[in-house]
């Protein structure tokens, strides 16, 4: 049965060229446009994985992980930054809200699906 990844972003084109990495790669994709919109697809679907941008409008991505953490069916879900940032302020900030790795933009797809494959829990 596939493992179900969740991506959260506000670039359609970034979000399209990480589904198809994902979904070349036999993942089932779910998409949010944003930090609201993918807590609003957090309804008890088994979700192995979320990758989450971190500046998106109405809710950002590290306000997001915390909203996530506070979900107990999503509480032990692991989390990937994919972002542009590179600062390690947002970097603690994502770790301190539960963000297990993080992947600047642009990403090469061998890389995110190496750390997939890490955090991707059965």
């Amino acid at each position: 049965m596939p493992k179900t990844v969740l991506i959260v972003d506000d670039s359609a084109s970034v979000r399209q060229v990480v589904r198809i990495t994902l979904s070349g790669a036999g993942y089932d994709v779910i998409e949010g446009t944003d930090g609201q919109d993918a807590l609003a697809r957090l309804d008890g679907t088994r979700v192995h994985l979320i990758i989450t941008d971190v500046n998106m409008p109405r809710m950002d991505g590290i306000t997001f992980v915390q909203e996530v953490k506070k979900l107990p069916a999503y509480r032990f879900t692991p989390i990937v930054m994919l972002t542009t940032e590179s600062q390690s302020e947002k970097k603690a900030q994502a770790q301190a809200a539960g963000a297990k790795a993080w992947v600047t933009k642009p990403f090469q797809p061998a890389q995110m699906l190496a750390a997939v494959a890490k955090l991707v829990v059965l």
